[in-house]
């Protein structure tokens, strides 16, 4: 047996324990899914509207699921920082419409 420590596996190294980081400000892509309707696009762009004044609605790409119950809009915003982003997040879950951001 050799004489290195031996690890505790059910820790993760501690390399993969940080968080990546992202250099603000950039383009950071979003997807967001929800419920197919007439105006869930509409909803998405006026919150991120309201986070991004740059935001251009144009850019956006719709997408539905294979049975058309569910809608997924990706976009491209300008992201400023990590507080811009939660609160994004948070103020698209509280909608009641949006099931997923990633």
């Amino acid at each position: 047996m050799s004489d290195n420590k031996l690890r505790d596996l059910r820790q993760p190294p501690a390399a993969a324990v940080s968080a990546p980081t992202i250099t603000f400000p950039c383009d950071y892509p979003i997807k967001v899914v929800g419920d197919a309707a007439e105006d869930f696009t509409a909803t998405v762009c006026q919150v991120v509207q309201r986070h991004d004044e740059s935001f251009d609605a144009s850019s956006i790409e719709v997408v539905a699921s294979r049975n058309a119950r569910f809608q997924s809009v990706r976009l491209t915003m300008r992201a400023t920082g990590e507080a811009q982003l939660k609160a994004l997040f948070a103020e698209l879950k509280a909608t009641g419409r949006v099931h997923m951001v990633v």
